[in-house]
């Protein structure tokens, strides 16, 4: 675990070092636009930021844009990105946080995951959804509840993150990746992605107000969770809003087997 003091002080340096050569990607590959921001008394200290799941590159625009703002994230990450050869020791050192799904120590895992959030001095990133959109139009997915329960049994504030524009920069290509030709899809798109030039856009909402919400009382974490993901999506939709139905950019490789609850 890191500390910052609201900054991106403090953080070690593989993650300085790999977030400086993240943005310089994002920036290679496209056009970075941010909007709103970390309200100053959030700042510092322990703050859970959500945002939804549109692409294989959203994560590398997200960090670009967290340090546009000046704030240095941590994310909460599937097991198999941590064990993977190379980035996995990397991403441990630099203090990002294990969730196994539905496997034996998810329960030990969660307790893990809130002491860290009650003591973060930097933002930690969940994605709801827990994966990328399947619903033909990329609108939120309907999510799981575990973020919405991590803040509620960490007492942290809840800011919604909605982006749009990086599902342009790779394609979905394959769930998992079984050898060489499942990654031809991802690098035909990426190679063309500088000479197209996506407009990637994330936008910091206001702290979603969960001062209504009970976290003793039964479905406290489904409640939490409507409210962020309907903030997501609240501010996504100026974001999109050129592209109200279904993504203008093709992408052939991405499931459509699904239908988002929260589109407007």
């Amino acid at each position: 675990m890191f500390r910052l003091n609201g900054g991106r002080t403090g953080a070690p340096p593989i993650w300085r070092a790999m977030s400086a050569v993240d943005t310089g990607l994002v920036h290679l590959v496209g056009r970075l636009r941010v909007t709103g921001g970390i309200p100053a008394h959030l700042r510092g200290r322990p703050l859970l930021m959500t945002a939804n799941h549109i692409g294989v590159f959203d994560a590398f625009v997200l960090i670009a844009a967290c340090q546009q703002i000046g704030v240095s994230p941590r994310f909460l990450l599937a097991g198999g990105l941590l064990d993977a050869p190379v980035l996995g020791p990397a991403l441990r050192a630099s203090g990002h946080l294990r969730v196994d799904r539905g496997k034996a120590g998810a329960v030990e895992q969660f307790g893990h995951a809130v002491e860290a959030l009650k003591t973060a001095t930097s933002p930690i990133i969940v994605y709801p959804e827990g994966r990328i959109s399947h619903d033909p139009g990329l609108w939120p997915e309907r999510g799981k509840t575990g973020a919405a329960r991590l803040a509620l049994a960490a007492g942290v504030p809840v800011l919604p993150i909605s982006q749009w524009g990086a599902h342009e920069a790779v394609y979905w290509g394959t769930e998992k990746v079984s050898g060489p030709a499942d990654l031809l899809p991802l690098a035909r798109s990426g190679f063309t992605a500088p000479l197209r030039r996506p407009k990637f856009q994330v936008h910091f909402g206001r702290p979603v107000d969960l001062s209504d919400v009970e976290p003793e009382r039964p479905g406290a974490g489904m409640r939490a969770h409507r409210k962020i993901m309907r903030a997501i999506t609240d501010g996504l939709v100026p974001l999109r809003a050129a592209e109200p139905d279904k993504p203008k950019f093709h992408d052939p490789t991405r499931p459509t087997d699904t239908v988002s609850p929260w589109r407007p």
